[in-house]
């Protein structure tokens, strides 16, 4: 056994080496020092393998070369946050909060780092697997890729639990990106254009023993499971630093907005001092218990927001404004730029947001306008070189007709864009809801292409989305490039399409504000297309995740004649508008009551309570109305909604009562 304790030693002694060094930013050993330890090491393991162990340090690198990404589901959703660039945004975010809860906030502010969010899954103090964010719901497995980042720790130490996700951002150290291009300068390589896309791209390399050789490094910011060692966020950060974790020092408490944007200045002038790249502060609500009653809309959690910096701007000529039509029929003016260089990539066209814009900046054709990234993302017009200006510009008159089909626009009141109101008749409205519907995440036809559907509208063939179902072998074989092979895989793919889940049927009738993940949560919700027509408002808000405006179009869309037409014929052709998600039904012990969750909980957290109310039949709704059955009520329940309760006569009963409620 000398052999092994001695094995033990090493990895032990390497492993605190490796986090003094990478995570904590101390030498406490020379580079010749460790060397000759992880040789030693190297020699043990492979004289002994009987005594292998996978998150030894000589395991960063498998040695392999991977045939691609597994594509695995998360446990939580890895939504991304809700972005703000303004003070004034910042007490609007401060003021929806303390909307929906009667207790003190305190907020947390970290530093928002520029590189690729990442989900780390340990247990039992191993790390076991690694995701990055993919769509929200399910991401690529690149756990062999970041086993080669050193600042990770492949095994935890402390009182850690037993099975948790921490998550964090990958990014490349300025100098890091510096020395990267020096070598590649060096082999009349082209350089690499920012950190940011760098990370990126080396998370997703194929081998690993190339991923090893760039540094890539990892701050961790937030960690979820069911067993936490509190229920304050700054508080489990600190924990997780004891654990091994890199997480950053620049995370600060404040009770008060004011204070937070005090953060914000501070790091705005700071940032460019700092090793890495940052664009913005992350701001989120400490108490756990809080996060959780204040929950998420489709796209992000209400609890959190990321402020922007102001991004970099460059300028340049715009040469003509250009309008594009939607799919909805919103209309988008579009700049169309002499190329310029912006943070890494060239841009040509950049984003003119609507008409009212255009009139507050006084944006002309011929202008030296100045460009930047929105959220360093999409790039936008901001501003106009009005000393540039040619003498003989032409103020900018919006169009008053659709570019598609010359029908008059319409602005309704109080709704920034202008629309073309034809979505029967208008080609690239039309030509626009058939490329959404045959989409990948929608219904995915084979030998179903954008150019195909024009094909077929041209030719007069398809109006509307089941007229697709009702396409024959001798219609079609007459047409430009659609040999009978393309003719039957593409009918071969309108009958496989029969068989798509009702999540992606929904989502892809194009309703707006539907997207994806609102799509699920429909369906798993109303399980019938007939439920979700039939349903009312106040129905639909309680519904996690669903705010007022999708409501609203979701109840417009279904009230709608011409689309319950269409829903009607896409029945007839056999799609499916029932949900195949399992039943989780446990009793109908709560049928027809809607039930208010307010308070702190012993027994069980909040969203397993909402989840026990939905499996015995009840709904869960957000407010107290006299609609309201009752109020299952923890600890520290505001007094605002007590008061609301018994003002409305609504009986509060405790965890304790409902679960016998519900036995």
């Amino acid at each position: 056994m000398k052999i092994k304790a001695r094995l033990d030693f090493l990895r032990k002694e390497l492993a605190e080496h490796n986090h003094s060094y990478y995570v904590l930013d101390t030498s406490t050993i020379s580079d010749f020092e460790f060397d000759k330890l992880l040789k030693e090491l190297v020699k043990l393991e492979d004289e002994n393998p009987e005594f292998f162990d996978s998150t030894s340090p000589t395991q960063r690198v498998g040695g392999r070369v991977t045939d691609g990404f597994k594509t695995v589901a998360h446990k939580y959703r890895m939504l991304s946050l809700g972005n703000t660039y303004s003070e004034e945004d910042l007490y609007d975010f401060d003021r929806r909060l303390h909307k929906l809860t009667d207790y003190e906030i305190e907020y947390v502010c970290e530093l928002k780092y520029d590189g690729v969010s990442i989900s780390l899954t340990y247990e039992n103090g191993d790390l076991t697997q690694a995701l990055t964010r993919g769509d929200g719901t399910q991401g690529d497995d690149v756990t062999a890729n970041v086993r080669t980042i050193k600042s990770i720790p492949l095994k935890l130490k402390g009182d850690y639990p037993s099975n948790f996700e921490i998550r964090g951002e990958i990014f490349i150290p300025v100098k890091g990106l510096e020395k990267m291009n020096k070598l590649r300068n060096e082999e009349g390589l082209e350089p690499y254009k920012n950190p940011r896309n760098t990370a990126s791209g080396s998370l997703k390399l194929l081998d690993a023993n190339e991923v090893s050789n760039r540094p890539l490094d990892c701050y961790l910011y937030y960690l979820l499971g069911d067993n936490l060692p509190t229920d304050n966020h700054y508080e489990n950060l600190q924990k997780a630093k004891e654990w091994g974790f890199k997480i950053p020092n620049e995370i600060s408490k404040y009770n008060s907005i004011d204070d937070v944007l005090k953060f914000t200045e501070r790091w705005d002038k700071k940032r460019h001092d700092l090793p890495y790249e940052i664009d913005g502060i992350v701001i989120k609500v400490n108490d756990i218990n809080l996060q959780e009653e204040m929950g998420f809309t489709a796209k992000s959690p209400r609890w959190a927001i990321s402020y922007k910096f102001k991004a970099l701007q460059v300028s340049t000529k715009l040469i003509e404004i250009t309008y594009q039509v939607g799919r909805t029929g919103a209309i988008t003016p579009v700049a169309n730029l002499e190329p310029v260089q912006l943070a890494g990539t060239t841009v040509k066209r950049a984003s003119l947001h609507n008409a009212d814009y255009i009139a507050k900046l006084d944006i002309r054709e011929g202008d030296k306008v100045y460009v930047e990234k929105g959220g360093e993302i999409i790039p936008k017009v901001v501003g106009v070189k009005l000393n540039d200006r040619d003498l003989f510009s032409q103020i900018t008159e919006y169009i008053a007709n659709c570019p598609s089909c010359n029908t008059e626009l319409v602005r309704k009141e109080g709704d920034a864009k202008h629309y073309c109101p034809n979505s029967e008749s208008c080609p690239t409205q039309i030509k626009g809801k058939f490329e959404h519907f045959i989409s990948r995440k929608a219904m995915d036809i084979d030998g179903l292409g954008g150019e195909t559907i024009e094909l077929l509208i041209n030719e007069g063939l398809i109006k509307e989305i089941s007229d697709l179902y009702h396409l024959k072998k001798e219609d079609l074989l007459p047409l430009e490039r659609m040999a009978e092979k393309s003719v039957d895989n593409l009918l071969i793919g309108l009958e496989q399409s029969k068989l798509i889940s009702f999540e992606r049927v929904l989502f892809g009738l194009g309703v707006r504000f539907v997207g994806e993940t609102v799509a699920k949560v429909l369906a798993k919700h109303f399980k019938t297309i007939d439920n979700i027509i039939n349903t009312d408002i106040e129905t639909l808000i309680a519904v996690d995740e669903i705010g007022e405006k999708i409501a609203e179009s979701v109840l417009n869309y279904f009230s709608n004649k011409e689309n319950l037409k269409r829903l009607n014929n896409l029945k007839e052709s056999g799609l499916q508008f029932v949900s195949t998600i399992e039943d989780t039904t446990k009793s109908s012990n709560l049928n027809g009551m809607k039930i208010v969750v307010s308070g702190v909980f012993n027994q069980n957290s909040r969203v397993e309570y909402k989840k026990m109310i939905e499996e015995h039949g009840g709904k869960n709704v957000s407010s107290i109305s006299k609609n309201t059955t009752f109020i299952l009520a923890g600890k520290n329940i505001g007094p605002s909604k007590k008061q609301k309760a018994e003002d409305l006569k609504i009986p509060l009963i405790n965890e304790f009562e409902f679960l016998s409620k519900i036995d």
